[in-house]
């Protein structure tokens, strides 16, 4: 008997299934890097640096007594706030039943382990949205020696400017912030109008862009050429302008911003932010004869807190600028 298609339909798989899992895209995490971590912390939930002042001077006439100041003393308290886990599990029944199930529960970990750093991330770029962060005061300019550190971006539609990049160099530099190693992290949309500058290769006095970029701006988390000293990279796990995305600072108002953060890196002291693990990602797992599963969890315990206010300068942008 010939064997075609239409006498042996019952022989064709009507679906086929691949023998791999497609998993989701996820973004290169930059900001960790960026935080000084203590290491000094071996007990309790707070932890205190204390801080010193400047010294003063004063005119001195000869043969009259010297005056002695005191220097200005402070401290910094830094809290772990944060308590946050990641668990999965797999029922015996789902061990034997699933095609899947190695593949599946191989995963568990590292996507735990990603979850909590992506926390993390989140986080740490949340500083930037002031508040109880001890950092920036939200709808003000956060003005240090006069120069402004938090502003609405300056281009058309509160998108960001060339200028703003300028101005962030400039209130760095009266805060007595080192000029080496500046980073700074953008969202999307800025790179967006960087790229979309029609004097992108002309801007005048910036020696940084010098020659002809023919490929865009950014490149894998980071932009190919710098701004006026900064290293700028791209991240999507800025924080939202104020509480919802909408923030004025003076006349000018975003409705769905970005917190674009800028500071320099030049050493671990310098860092605006500060951070300690009490507890690394740990993870536990083990069998539950109760269910019939066996169960992963991941727990990790740290604190975050703005720790140098005048290395940090928080610029918004809206992200309604792409058409």
């Amino acid at each position: 008997m010939a064997q075609t298609t239409s006498n042996s339909a019952v022989l064709i798989r009507s679906e086929v299934w691949s023998a791999g899992l497609k998993t989701v895209l996820q973004e290169n995490l930059s900001a960790e890097q960026y935080v000084r971590w203590l290491t000094e912390f071996p007990d309790g939930d707070q932890f205190t640096i204390p801080s010193i002042g400047e010294g003063t001077v004063r005119d001195y006439s000869e043969n009259t007594p010297v005056v002695y100041d005191a220097l200005d003393t402070g401290e910094f308290t830094f809290t772990i706030t944060e308590y946050v886990q990641s668990g999965n599990y797999i029922t015996e029944k789902a061990r034997q039943d699933l095609f899947y199930a190695s593949q599946l529960e191989a995963a568990f970990l590292p996507n735990q382990n990603r979850a909590i750093k992506e926390k993390l991330e989140t986080d740490i770029f949340a500083l930037a949205a002031g508040g109880a962060s001890g950092g920036q005061t939200v709808s003000a300019v956060n003005a240090i020696n006069g120069a402004d550190h938090r502003w609405v971006a300056s281009g058309t539609s509160e998108a960001m400017a060339i200028s703003d990049f300028a101005k962030a160099l400039y209130s760095l530099k009266k805060a007595n912030v080192p000029g080496s190693s500046l980073v700074a992290f953008v969202d999307p949309s800025v790179e967006y109008s960087m790229n979309a500058l029609t004097n992108l290769v002309n801007v005048s006095n910036n020696p940084r862009w010098e020659g002809i970029v023919t490929s865009g701006i950014g490149g894998d988390a980071r932009f190919l050429k710098n701004i006026y000293g900064f290293d700028v990279y791209t991240t999507n796990f800025l924080a939202d302008a104020g509480t919802t995305g909408a923030e004025t600072v003076g006349s000018l108002s975003v409705t769905v911003g970005k917190c674009n953060t800028f500071y320099s890196a030049a050493s671990p002291e310098i860092m605006p932010f500060v951070g300690a693990w009490r507890q690394m990602p740990k993870v536990d797992g083990e069998f539950n004869k109760d269910y019939q599963r066996e169960e992963y969890v991941t727990t990790a315990r740290y604190g975050l807190k703005v720790y140098r206010p005048e290395n940090l300068v928080v610029v918004l942008s809206d992200t309604n600028i792409v058409p």
